[in-house]
């Protein structure tokens, strides 16, 4: 596998004109409402001739826009994060072997394109994903130094591909998971901080009932979440530690803005961890009142 990815690195290094003239890759997008995001993620996948949209019941243009753009069109009432991804997995007929999940705040470069197309052509049979780096983006800001978990598992094989937890969902694998060397760009403010705080304001719901009802990891390990070699498996831990922790909103604000060095980004990293810091805070808040019996 590593003589694989060397030589992908080679020849996508000498090959920057065009896209694969094979068609290896479907593409999966979850919508919701996406009217604004979807033109712009439609059109940075134009590559592929099987774009599947699984939509939870969108009640603005998203369909529409879809239709138009000569997408496949699924629909079904959204229930949790990891249930919804994984019917679209199981129940979706992709017309390839390797589908890239994609949100519809999302683009690929043109580079990371064109490499998950190589890629997806020569693959040997034991890698079953490939995990790519995701630049998020705030004030038009790449906020590079603020990212908490920048790398994600995108290219995958389906029938090798589950989703566990309800809410900030883990991908899980059966097989090897390589790295794609260029980057999907993601714009999760593309609707506004009011959006971003709604949206938000639903995960630490989610998340609070997770924890009140000791659903998530009951015994991680320190030694795992610092060196276990699947960053997925790392992040698992990390986030079950983390969660024991007391003063949680100011430990993550104080981590993001100096260790990760948010800072670096001038106003866009800063508003950024405070956004990251007040949404722990609801959590810890769900959580209690959770806990006391409240709502």
């Amino acid at each position: 596998m590593e003589a694989f990815l060397k030589l992908h690195r080679r020849s996508s290094a000498s090959d920057r004109t065009g896209y694969h003239s094979l068609q290896m890759i479907s593409v999966l997008i979850l919508t919701l409402n996406e009217q604004r995001n979807l033109p712009y993620c439609l059109s940075s996948i134009s590559w592929s001739d099987d774009i599947h949209v699984f939509d939870s019941q969108s009640t603005d243009n998203t369909l529409e826009i879809a239709k138009a753009a000569g997408a496949h069109i699924h629909t079904r009432a959204f229930d949790d994060y990891a249930t919804h991804r994984n019917a679209a997995l199981t129940t979706v007929p992709f017309k390839y072997p390797w589908v890239f999940l994609l949100d519809a705040d999302e683009r690929p470069t043109p580079e990371l394109s064109r490499e998950m197309q190589q890629l997806a052509t020569a693959a040997p049979t034991q890698i079953a994903a490939f995990r790519v780096r995701r630049r998020d983006h705030l004030f038009d800001t790449w906020l590079k130094h603020a990212q908490i978990s920048p790398y994600y598992i995108r290219l995958v094989r389906p029938e090798r591909s589950h989703y566990t937890r309800a809410i900030n969902e883990v991908l899980e694998i059966d097989g090897t998971v390589a790295s794609l060397s260029y980057p999907l760009d993601h714009f999760p403010f593309s609707k506004g901080i009011a959006k971003w705080v709604e949206k938000h304001n639903l995960y630490s719901t989610m998340e609070a009932e997770l924890i009140a009802r000791n659903q998530g990891l009951q015994n991680p390990s320190l030694l795992t979440a610092l060196r276990h070699p699947d960053f997925h498996t790392r992040r698992l831990h990390q986030k079950a530690i983390f969660y024991r922790l007391p003063s949680r909103p100011l430990l993550k604000w104080l981590y993001m803005v100096f260790l990760r060095g948010a800072i670096l980004a001038g106003a866009a990293g800063l508003t950024y961890a405070t956004l990251q810091s007040f949404y722990e805070y609801l959590i810890v808040l769900k959580t209690k009142e959770l806990r006391r019996g409240g709502a």
